[in-house]
C-alpha cells in the first residue's frame, strides 16, 4: 500500500511557497491600512494580477492559468493569511464566473472569461436580496422578456466587490407565475449598463477592504446574449455554484486562522511574565495545541472538498457545506483565542489579531450561514 495519497504533490507546495512570499512581501504590509481606511486593496490586486493569481481557476482556453480547485484554495488560503479582504479578489472572481463555467454557452464564456483571466476586469455575484437571504427562491428581482431583450428591475444586497467589479452574475425571476425555484434565470450585467447603479458602501465589522454594496436595477435592458444557461435554470445553477465556492470560503477561513495562530505563537515565545516566556506555561500550550489541531482538521476537510469539487463528485454538496462550516467556526474560535493569548495587545490595532477576529466572523455568514450549511448536510444524509 502506498501512502503518497496523503501527501500533497510537490507542485502544490511550490505554489504555496510562491503565493506566501508574494502575500508576505506585497500584501501584508498594506493590510492594516486597507482595513483602517476601508479602501480596496489595489496593491494586492496589482500583485496578484502580475503573478496570475487573481483568477487562477479560469481554464487556459480562456487565457487563464488553469489552476484546479485545490490550487485555487491554496492561493486564497495564503492571501487570507495576510489579508482577508485581498483574498476576496480570487475568491469572488471564482464565485462570479462559476455560473458561466458550469452553465454558460460557449459564446458567453468566450466573451467574459478572458478579460477576467487577463486581469482586465473582476466578476461579482448577485443572488441575495433584502428580503431574500437564505430563502433565495423568494427573490423579487424581475427580468421580463421584451422581444429579444430582457428588462431587469429590482435590487441585490450584500454584493462583494460591488463597484470594483466590471461584471456581475445576477439572478432574476423570469416567470412570476411559474413554479417556485424553477422560474429564475441568470444573466450577466455589466458596469455601465443604462439603469444599473450601486448603493452606498456598507459600513462593516470586517473585510473592510472589500467593498460591499447593493446592486440597483431600473429597467436595465439586456440582450438574450447576456443570459447564462437555460431560462428557468438560474436557481439550480446558483446553488451548484455555491457547492463549489463554499470550499473557497473554507480556504479563506483556514488562511485567516493560520495567520492568527502564526502571530500568537510568535508573541507567546517573546512575551515574558513571572520570569519566563509565557509559552512555557502549560495553560498556554494547551490553547495553542487546540488551536493548531482544529486548524489542521479544517484544512484537511477543505482540501478533501476541493478535490471533490474538481471531480464534481455527487457528495460535493455535503463536503462543500462541511468544509465551509467547520473551517469558519474554527477560524472564529482560533482568532478569538489568539486575541486572548495576546491579552491587552490583542485588543488594539498595533497587532493584526483584532482585525483577523473581525474578518473571521463573516466566513460564518456569507455564501450561506452556518445554520444553512447544517441543513444542507442533514438533507444530504437523510436523502442518502
Amino acid at each position: 500500500m502506498s501512502f503518497d495519497v496523503y501527501r500533497l504533490p510537490d507542485e502544490y507546495n511550490e505554489l504555496r511557497e510562491a503565493i506566501r512570499a508574494l502575500a508576505d512581501n506585497k500584501i501584508a504590509p498594506y493590510a492594516s491600512d486597507v482595513d483602517d481606511r476601508s479602501r480596496f486593496p489595489v496593491e494586492a490586486y496589482d500583485a496578484l494580477r502580475a503573478a496570475d493569481f487573481h483568477a487562477p481557476h479560469i481554464a487556459e482556453q480562456y487565457d487563464g492559468a488553469g489552476a484546479d480547485a485545490l490550487a485555487t484554495c491554496i492561493v486564497i488560503e495564503e492571501v487570507a493569511r495576510a489579508c482577508a479582504s485581498s483574498s476576496l479578489i480570487p475568491a469572488v472572481n471564482k464565485l462570479g464566473t462559476m455560473p458561466l463555467i458550469l452553465g454558460g454557452s460557449d459564446e458567453v464564456k468566450q466573451r467574459y472569461l478572458p478579460p477576467v483571466a487577463r486581469g482586465e476586469a473582476m466578476f461579482s455575484y448577485g443572488l441575495s436580496e433584502r428580503e431574500a437571504g437564505s430563502d433565495t427562491a423568494s427573490m423579487r428581482t424581475r427580468a421580463i422578456a421584451d422581444g429579444d431583450e430582457w428588462v431587469l428591475t429590482g435590487q441585490k444586497s450584500w454584493i462583494t466587490n460591488a463597484g470594483a467589479s466590471r461584471y456581475y452574475t445576477v439572478l432574476a425571476v423570469t416567470d412570476p407565475d411559474g413554479p417556485r425555484g424553477r422560474n429564475i434565470t441568470a444573466f450577466v450585467v455589466e458596469d455601465g449598463d443604462e439603469g444599473f447603479t450601486y448603493g452606498e458602501p456598507e459600513r462593516k465589522l470586517g473585510i473592510k477592504g472589500s467593498p460591499t454594496r447593493e446592486l440597483l436595477f431600473d429597467n436595465v435592458r439586456l440582450g438574450d446574449d447576456r443570459r447564462v444557461g437555460p431560462v428557468g435554470d438560474g436557481l439550480k445553477l446558483a446553488l451548484r455554484t455555491l457547492d463549489h465556492t463554499r470550499v473557497t470560503i473554507g480556504a479563506q477561513a483556514v488562511g485567516i486562522a493560520q495567520g492568527a495562530l502564526d502571530h500568537a505563537v510568535a508573541y507567546v515565545k517573546e512575551r515574558r511574565q513571572f520570569g519566563k516566556a509565557i509559552a512555557d506555561f502549560q495553560g498556554i500550550q494547551f490553547m495553542l495545541a487546540d488551536m493548531a489541531m482544529t486548524l489542521e482538521a479544517s484544512r484537511q476537510l477543505v482540501y478533501t472538498a476541493a478535490a471533490k469539487s474538481e471531480r464534481n463528485d455527487p457528495d460535493l454538496p455535503f463536503f462543500g457545506a462541511a468544509a465551509k462550516c467547520h473551517a469558519s467556526d474554527a477560524a472564529m474560535r482560533i482568532t478569538t483565542d489568539a486575541v486572548q493569548l495576546l491579552g491587552g495587545y490583542g485588543y488594539v490595532k498595533d497587532y493584526p489579531l483584532e482585525r483577523m477576529m473581525r474578518d473571521a466572523k463573516i466566513t460564518q455568514i456569507y455564501e450561506g450561514t452556518n445554520q444553512v450549511q447544517r441543513i444542507v448536510m442533514a438533507r444530504h444524509l437523510l436523502t442518502g
